[in-house]
């Protein structure tokens, strides 16, 4: 490692800490909290979206039982029919929206070149485990269903998700393979909820001041499950917990080092690679839970940089096996 290139990692690590530093102190307390008002705490922070110019288009669409979607078509579509990413924002299960990731969803959208299909799903405690799952598999199916008349190309459908929305992607591709349904050709996760698992080798290490908290995870998943029991079959609430992975399309997990999330996301790469599933696992020591939707962060940017060819690449490997 050059001088540079030292300097360089200090700078990155001095601006993760200070941003660490702003999360800590300025994200509410929600475990504090009941759902209502932390839902109006974090809306509060939202930030005016400053890149509306990244798509074309975004449209809202009301699917089958009133589900909402937005559809973000980018500058450079064509006149064929484009890939696809169906995306499930984070949040805990519990707040966040398509509004707290419009901007996200922008930037994927323009980095990729594929229409972004951004979920609005059903929110607990209102709504316990598996609904959120359930609107992300139903999605998946009108997605599908409705490619033709949409100009998508039904053949290059992602499934992407971060945090909780992560787990939404996860689970909706067991459900498909369970229920015979057509799968996605592929699943993102980004720093995904696996598993009710507090105990794991990263929540010791990182359980507070890292932004996302053991004490914070176990209200998420607290509220989602309704009690400590999970419903059945488990692994449409829990992944990790299917009895067989096999079947399931590839795999592209990303997980961060200093997120008490991160043992758990490595260990659905192990467990999909041990049952046969392609994997794609990218480890970022440094940076913490949340760094993908967090607005001109530069020690995220080489990380969104890879995400996007990494996607590009996840289409243009169905495309060669097609050929």
């Amino acid at each position: 490692m050059t001088s540079n290139d030292r300097e360089g990692s200090a700078n990155w690590l001095g601006e993760t800490d200070r941003m660490l530093g702003l999360l800590n102190d300025g994200f509410p307390v929600v475990e504090k909290m009941d759902a209502v008002a932390a839902r109006a705490a974090v809306a509060a922070r939202a930030r005016p979206v400053d890149n509306l110019e990244d798509v074309r288009s975004a449209e809202d669409v009301q699917i089958e039982d009133g589900l909402r979607v937005r559809i973000y078509r980018p500058w450079s579509e064509t006149s064929g029919a484009c890939p696809v990413i169906l995306f499930m924002h984070g949040g805990g299960f519990v707040f966040c929206s398509i509004e707290s990731h419009d901007g996200f969803c922008r930037r994927m959208s323009k980095n990729t070149g594929s229409v972004v299909v951004s979920v609005d799903y059903r929110l607990a405690p209102e709504h316990r485990a598996p609904a959120a799952a359930e609107d992300a598999c139903a999605a998946l199916s009108w997605l599908r269903a409705s490619s033709d008349e949409l100009g998508l190309d039904r053949d290059r459908i992602l499934i992407a998700g971060d945090s909780a929305g992560g787990n939404l992607a996860a689970v909706a591709c067991l459900m498909a393979r369970d229920r015979g349904a057509a799968m996605p050709v592929g699943q993102v996760l980004i720093y995904p909820v696996i598993e009710p698992d507090f105990e794991t080798e990263s929540y010791s290490r990182y359980e507070t001041g890292h932004f996302n908290t053991r004490a914070a995870m176990q209200w998420y998943w607290g509220h989602y499950l309704g009690g400590e029991a999970l419903p059945e079959p488990e692994e449409y609430v829990a992944p990790l917990r299917a009895p067989t992975h096999a079947g399931l399309p590839q795999a592209l997990i990303y997980t961060a080092g200093r997120d008490p999330l991160c043992s758990e996301g490595e260990q659905y790469a192990t467990t999909l690679r041990a049952a046969g599933v392609q994997v794609r696992h990218r480890n970022f020591p440094e940076l913490f839970h949340g760094f993908a939707t967090i607005p001109n962060f530069g020690p995220a940017n080489a990380a969104l940089e890879m995400l996007w060819r990494d996607i590009d690449g996840l289409f243009g490997l169905h495309r060669e096996a097609q050929a």
